[in-house]
């Protein structure tokens, strides 16, 4: 795209690639799944119109980034490691962050493990959840939701049934002796899992095209087999204004270049993350904070999820936080439906440090 210019940094041992556009100071712009920096792609050409630098890293597992293929090397504390190494490489010691979905979650962390590092934060999508010392994340999803919760059927293993027995001999493993050693561990670490593969079924462009323009005014589920191939294949869709069949044709191209397994290892470290984190219980994000979510965000309107975005609620947890917006009419991919209303709603509160 115009004036955006790419590069690439080595940082906690791995090569993260970076889009940025402007001189001024720096803004920090993390994406989220589906995506890659591309989704900020409105924001970078903003902001440096602004007089502010505007960097959009693909994460580690994303777009041109390297993707570890150790599975347990997605956690908070790499992806943060990641982010204070590219901070160094540019030359920047404090800076403001904006983090969408998954890219919100990773904000919130470096703000909690750094937060001399950030001038200040807006989030989109994804409130703070402080660590609940008594439930790890993904069996409390799937106590409330079930197996078929879209973070359940994204982790790298099944829980029941025969699949895992027939998928162990498939890679060559002695089923008896998983089984009675209980090492499904095996094949959970060296196989991408089941969802790539229902995926890869139903057509990378497909699958796309459904999570980034329609995705459930509900909690969200994939069923398994023929009824999730009748759930992304059945609904007719017509692309949105606010994406094009050409910005569509970005997203399709690198995912067929990289697959979903980088982005989909973030959901199957969030309860070793959760271990992780066990020093920060209790601890609060501490920087100035701004949060803003759509009204027909899929997560505002899962029970449980929603009363964490309550101003009050997060505030005590977000100390510094000003300000929680709830966009109406919007969706999940607020910076891509409302660029322009989002960029206003950044820089006004940029502006006030």
């Amino acid at each position: 795209m115009e004036g955006i210019e790419h590069r690439t940094v080595r940082t906690n041992g791995i090569n993260i690639h970076l889009a940025e556009k402007g001189e001024g100071p720096v803004v920090l712009f993390l994406h989220g799944f589906p995506e890659f920096w591309y989704s900020w792609r409105h924001q970078l050409h903003a902001f440096a119109a602004l007089g502010y630098r505007a960097v959009a890293p693909d994460l580690r597992g994303y777009g041109d980034s390297d993707a570890p293929a150790d599975v347990n090397s997605y956690t908070y504390f790499h992806v943060v490691g990641d982010l204070i190494g590219v901070l160094d490489a540019i030359g920047a010691d404090k800076v403001f962050v904006v983090g969408h979905d998954w890219g919100a979650t990773i904000a919130w962390h470096l703000s909690l493990f750094r937060p001399d590092r950030v001038k200040a934060l807006l989030n989109l999508g994804v409130a703070f959840f402080p660590r609940d010392a008594m439930h790890k994340p993904v069996e409390t999803f799937r106590a409330f939701f079930g197996d078929e919760y879209y973070i359940c059927r994204f982790q790298a293993w099944w829980p029941s049934g025969v699949e895992p027995l027939i998928e162990t001999i498939r890679l060559g493993f002695d089923p008896l002796r998983v089984v009675k050693r209980r090492e499904m561990q095996v094949w959970r670490r060296r196989e991408p899992g089941a969802i790539e593969n229902e995926f890869a079924e139903i057509g990378i462009d497909k699958v796309l095209k459904y999570f980034l323009t329609s995705l459930p005014v509900s909690p969200f589920y994939l069923p398994r087999g023929k009824a999730l191939r009748e759930q992304i294949l059945d609904i007719p869709i017509t692309l949105p204004s606010w994406l094009s069949e050409d910005e569509l044709k970005c997203y399709v191209t690198q995912y067929e270049k990289t697959g979903f397994t980088g982005g989909l290892n973030y959901y199957r470290d969030m309860d070793l993350s959760w271990e992780l984190i066990a020093p920060w219980t209790g601890s609060k994000v501490e920087v100035p904070t701004k949060y803003i979510v759509g009204e027909l965000d899929v997560g505002y309107n899962t029970p449980g999820i929603r009363e964490s975005m309550n101003f009050d609620v997060m505030k005590k947890h977000v100390p510094f936080l000003e300000d929680v917006v709830v966009m109406k009419g919007v969706g999940h991919f607020l910076q891509e439906e409302k660029a322009n209303v989002i960029n206003q709603l950044i820089y006004d509160f940029f502006q006030k440090f």
